[in-house]
């Protein structure tokens, strides 16, 4: 009943570079445009552009989204926009313009640098007439100054001797999936500048975005034309054979989230902008820092090592490390799936990476959720409840945003159940505020914001809970739990199990809260109705909710009554190219033992020190030949992959990373086209770090229990813990860790394995 990823399979060589820092594709396929759009998207954690070509596609899914611009949409309330587009840029060869839809490619090379952030395309291409020219593209969205993007074009001549006309501007009112969102306010240009000024139709959001466009030949700078109520601007050179023409466009971007007039502020940023060479200089000096912090290095493996580094790219350029009221969309900056909301993904896959590498970012994540309790206590007293009870899908306001019905393939509406009845995102983030604290110590943090968020939670649980007298014991009714696959059970494991650690974790911070910090404590006592009577209410919850496990198994019932649902063989239904609920529909499926992700897996691990190897076999065992991880969650892989490992079964540790790891590049769910698997993303990060290396974190700091793969012949990364950096260098049979303290150096035996830790 194994559906795990083959390991075996043939891995497409776009993907595989000696240098482990490129994904290249060496060929153009139409059929696959759409996901390859994604795989190329750039970014610089203000926002992100997808690989849609400078020139334009036929039927293109061209998109630049910018953190926090949400207007209002039919059914799912509000989506991230796709704002007016910076990238256009028109060449024509003797009146032939150049598309990769017309005429013929000669040759074709795209590449993502991903230690540079930078996006190159060359080919050379023969116009229909007959003319061969070569271009080189190349663009970054500077980490620098996140609010500056450049691009250049090299236009080189093979055989043509004539008039190359160049055009370059904006796309002015984009669509969002058909959607109009925008109405323009100003545009305009004048000698090699042009502007546009923006505002979402509903929401009121603005957008000012300006470009400078500077075309060199052999005589110098070309001087441009152009209408002044237009943001366009084209010129005309004569080139003959081997001459070549250079393209520079600098843009500029402010929204209305950044100051009271983007446009005024564009204009500035762009009159002291450099050119190309002087902005991009800047850009990778940036991602070299950043790089320092965050790189993986894997030896013997270069379709890991890509991979790896690629998914940390595309985290990396999600995230913000200047705005904490905005979060990391499922779908990332880079496609409209689930409409830029945010999920528990964030704090669960996706924060983790960040308190450990750059906590400044995690933390902005976090506050994400602090800004927005008052929804979260709306969303909690309007289902009948105390406390924060965050939104299953959350986007500017923090207001529940989940579509309650949504049309299916027939025209039918189809209930949407998980914003009413998705409970746990509240304890994943509790969760995940708790493991950053205990990451950086950051108590301050704790102190101001963390704790609100730990109690308030509580609290929502500490209502939510009901007492069954007849059984003496708690229960939480009428949930869903990761595996979405099943609505409307009661008591479910990972639920229940993450209620448990919530309430209790809220008893131990209030100790602490109390003594280190009495003030804070008296005022959060007032602001929240803490009482001794709730505190002894949230323990007494916490040690009788139900939880259903076999005392001489361990194995845990994932819901009441999960154990007489139907099982199936998937093997049954294969070859399939889509998800079981799809192919079964969805009430047949929540009759069946048909899993979507395995909740009690997924508790196990989160809550690991909770779970001794026995019960993580039985469940293991149990669950995972019932999961469909082909096409259920793209979350599973991951997990699956980390608890391979603590079983000690590396072949399934690695054939589930893979499945992790490829999933954009390969297009292995066959959904790339729709935007970056955020989560999965994350949780490749983590299962080589708490997977393949081993690492534990105990209150006296990170220790590594390496399990590498058996080609794995190297394995190194940093990790900040409490303001002090530990590196990992790990082999199959050597692990040296490197951290800040007295200098001192000793060997420890460990098995037949040494450790060598040095203090510098």
């Amino acid at each position: 009943m194994s559906n795990a990823f083959d390991s075996a399979a043939p891995i497409n060589p776009y993907t595989l570079d000696p240098t482990g820092w490129t994904v290249s594709e060496t060929e153009f396929n139409p059929q696959r445009l759409h996901a390859q759009e994604t795989v190329f998207t750039i970014g610089n954690g203000y926002l992100g552009t997808r690989g849609a070509f400078e020139e334009g596609y036929p039927n293109e899914n061209a998109a630049t989204l910018v953190h926090g611009m949400f207007d209002d949409v039919a059914i799912c309330t509000t989506e991230i926009v796709n704002c007016p587009n910076w990238l256009p840029l028109t060449i024509k060869v003797n009146g032939e313009a150049f598309r990769l839809d017309s005429g013929t490619i000669l040759s074709y090379d795209r590449r993502l640098n991903l230690r540079l952030g930078l996006l190159m395309r060359s080919l050379r291409w023969q116009s229909p007439a007959g003319h061969i020219l070569d271009f080189r593209f190349e663009r970054f969205c500077s980490v620098a100054d996140p609010h500056v993007l450049s691009l250049r074009c090299h236009v080189t001549s093979i055989n043509f001797t004539g008039d190359v006309e160049i055009e370059s501007g904006f796309e002015t009112e984009p669509e969002t999936q058909g959607v109009p969102h925008w109405k323009t306010l100003q545009q305009g240009s004048i000698n090699n500048v042009i502007w546009l000024l923006s505002e979402t139709m509903h929401s009121a959001l603005q957008l000012g975005m300006t470009a400078k466009i500077v075309v060199l030949a052999e005589d110098g700078i070309l001087p441009m034309q152009g209408k002044s109520s237009q943001p366009t601007l084209t010129t005309t050179v004569s080139i003959t054979e081997n001459q070549t023409i250079t393209i520079e466009k600098t843009v500029t971007l402010y929204t209305s989230r950044d100051t009271e007039t983007p446009l005024e502020a564009a204009l500035n940023r762009l009159a002291t902008t450099a050119r190309y060479q002087t902005t991009f200089a800047a850009h990778i000096a940036a991602w070299g820092m950043t790089w320092q912090n965050c790189d993986i290095e894997i030896e013997g493996d270069p379709t890991a090592q890509v991979s790896v580094r690629y998914n940390l790219f595309q985290l990396l350029i999600a995230a913000s490390g200047s705005d904490d009221r905005v979060s990391v969309p499922a779908k990332t900056l880079s496609g409209y799936a689930y409409r830029g909301h945010a999920f528990w993904d964030t704090e669960i896959f996706v924060t983790p990476f960040f308190s450990l590498t750059q906590p400044h970012i995690a933390r902005n994540l976090l506050n994400y959720r602090y800004h927005n309790l008052a929804g979260a206590r709306c969303k909690a007293q309007a289902a009948g409840f105390e406390g924060a009870l965050f939104p299953w899908e959350s986007a500017g306001s923090g207001d529940e945003v989940t579509p309650r019905w949504v049309p299916g393939q027939n025209g039918e509406l189809i209930r949407i159940w998980c914003g009413d009845i998705e409970l746990h995102i509240s304890a994943d983030v509790a969760y995940a505020a708790w493991q950053y604290w205990k990451v950086t110590g950051d108590d301050e943090w704790m102190r101001d914001r963390g704790a609100e968020l730990v109690l308030d939670t509580a609290k929502f649980w500490g209502s939510c809970a009901t007492w069954n007298a007849s059984d003496r014991t708690y229960e939480i009714k009428d949930v869903i739990g990761p595996d979405e696959n099943h609505e409307h059970v009661d008591n479910n494991a990972f639920t229940n199990g993450m209620v448990q650690w919530n309430l209790r974790s809220a008893l131990e911070l209030w100790d602490w809260l109390s003594h280190a910090y009495p003030e804070a404590a008296v005022r959060l006592e007032t602001s929240l109705n803490l009482t001794p009577e709730r505190f002894e209410q949230w323990s007494d919850v916490a040690k009788s909710l139900v939880m259903r496990r076999d005392r001489e198994t361990g194995l845990i019932e994932q819901f009441d009554g999960f154990f007489d649902l139907e099982d199936i063989n998937f093997a049954d239904y294969e070859p399939r190219t889509t998800s079981m609920q799809a192919l079964l529909g969805i009430e047949p499926t929540n009759q069946r033992q048909i899993l979507k992700q395995p909740d009690v897996l997924m508790l196990i691990y989160l809550l690991r020190q909770q779970f001794d190897q026995k019960t993580l076999q039985a469940n293991w065992d149990y669950y995972t030949p019932r999961t469909d991880l082909k096409y259920g969650s793209s979350l599973g892989p991951a997990v699956q992959a980390i608890l391979a490992c603590d079983l000690n079964q590396p072949e399934d540790a690695y054939s589930h990373f893979l499945r992790a790891a490829l999933v954009d590049l390969e297009d292995v769910r066959l959904n790339a086209a729709e935007g970056i698997h955020a989560a999965s993303a994350g949780g490749v990060w983590q299962t080589v770090i708490f997977g393949f290396g081993g690492i534990r974190l105990t209150e006296f700091g990170p220790i590594a229990c390496p399990n590498l793969p058996s080609n794995w012949t190297r394995l190194k990364f940093r990790l900040k813990w409490r303001a002090q950096w530990h590196e990992f260098d790990l082999t199959p049979h050597h692990a040296e860790v490197t951290f800040d303290a007295i200098a001192a150096e000793r060997p420890v035996e460990i098995a037949k394995d040494t450790v060598t830790v040095h203090r510098v």
